[in-house]
């Protein structure tokens, strides 16, 4: 019995990194759908963070109450920034991209984020280059494989690959007349732009890591962080909304496949997903999160033949095969970093504690702090799933 449940302490992170793909495989297969059926990606937006920010904010005033700190007009900027990034730039390029190529392509391109999170925390000066090390050269070459794997994406199409299950012909969920739109051909013009909005979504969302960087030492409360971000970005994509969409009509939503994506996206990708990834990266790391993100692509894949007929294209499996070889070196070199500063703050807190007196408390408190702050950092970046939830992780790639 002990053995027992031994084991199976030790199977819950890997049970809930799964469970998590598999719910965020189901947004991204649903979200398609909703877009087929014709609903507005920036009405989905709007109402996607309005039910995301209804099922964080219960959590974020009970558990966060006596921890929140104060509000200022420099973190309230930052949040407005951040919301932007997120909720609006990201969201909506996303859903385009979607719309036009389809949840596979979308899903395994969304993989180039640690590396592209990478390129920027070194133009910010965030990361630290050295040449000489074995892990500065994985994350290097992890780089620029992603870049040639989400190019090899963008530029070649391909011929059409015959899955098994999917050579009958497959009438999708709706059948008939939704069949078609489902798993048709994609034209050379969809697949550069779906592959492009895509690419401008990711950015979006890199920058948004380096933001949250630095907004998260100020406002730690990472709920609330969360709730305001959802929150401010619900009221942003109204305004984008009612200027992109002169319809009324388009905000009708009935108990639909239009409310169930909203709602699902909302509450399990952006609530359900947010707290039980964070305590998967609290109890195993960020990297080990990050490293199941390839397995939604393959979920996807499959569930997107059958439910939706999609077509998959030989350059969107080479370029998904690349971007993936590239994503887990770019984790490998960050997983070799983390690893190596553990060993320096362990080895320095000894020698600080030796110090005369005030002195050496001060330094140790000093390192024990910098490595806090490193963990919250890593902890900010590995929760994608807090106001975006694509399920695309980014954890250790600053």
């Amino acid at each position: 019995m002990a053995r027992c449940g031994g084991f199976v302490e030790k199977a819950k992170p890997y049970i809930a990194m799964i469970s998590l793909q598999f719910g965020y495989a189901g947004m991204n297969v649903l979200t398609k759908v909703s877009l087929n059926l014709g609903m507005s990606h920036y009405v989905l937006v709007v109402y996607r963070h309005a039910f995301a920010t209804l099922s964080i904010a219960p959590l974020a005033l009970v558990l966060e109450r006596k921890v929140r700190p104060k509000m200022t007009w420099s973190i309230f900027f930052q949040i407005f920034v951040l919301a932007l990034l997120g909720p609006v730039i990201d969201q909506n390029f996303y859903y385009v991209g979607l719309k036009f190529t389809g949840p596979t392509f979308a899903c395994a391109m969304s993989n180039i984020l640690p590396a592209m999170t990478f390129v920027m925390a070194v133009i910010f000066r965030m990361e630290k280059l050295d040449m000489k090390k074995v892990r500065c050269q994985a994350k290097i070459a992890g780089t620029l494989v992603t870049v040639a794997g989400a190019m090899l994406m963008t530029l070649y199409k391909g011929p059409l690959m015959e899955l098994m299950w999917s050579r009958h012909g497959s009438a999708g969920v709706h059948g008939g007349a939704e069949a078609p739109a489902a798993g048709a051909d994609l034209s050379g013009r969809d697949w550069f732009l779906g592959s492009l909005f895509v690419i401008i979504a990711t950015l979006a969302w890199a920058s948004l890591f380096i933001l949250q960087t630095h907004t998260i030492k100020q406002y730690s409360a990472q709920l609330s962080l969360t709730t305001l971000i959802c929150f401010v970005g619900t009221l942003q994509a109204v305004v984008v909304t009612f200027v992109m969409e002169r319809r009324t009509s388009v905000w009708t939503i009935g108990f639909d496949m239009n409310l169930l994506a909203a709602a699902y996206a909302g509450i399990v990708t952006s609530s359900i997903a947010y707290y039980v990834q964070g305590l998967v990266i609290q109890r195993t790391g960020p990297v080990f999160a990050s490293a199941f993100s390839p397995l939604m692509m393959i979920i996807v894949a499959v569930m997107g033949s059958f439910i939706l007929a999609e077509k998959i294209y030989l350059g969107g499996v080479l370029g998904a095969v690349l971007i993936v070889f590239g994503l887990y070196s770019v984790l490998w070199g960050k997983h070799k970093e983390t690893q190596e500063k553990e060993a320096d703050a362990m080895m320095a807190l000894p020698m600080a504690s030796k110090g005369d007196g005030a002195t050496g408390g001060v330094a140790a408190a000093e390192i024990a702090g910098g490595v806090r702050d490193d963990v919250e950092c890593n902890t900010a970046n590995g929760v994608r799933s807090s106001s975006n939830g694509r399920g695309t992780t980014a954890a250790g790639a600053v």
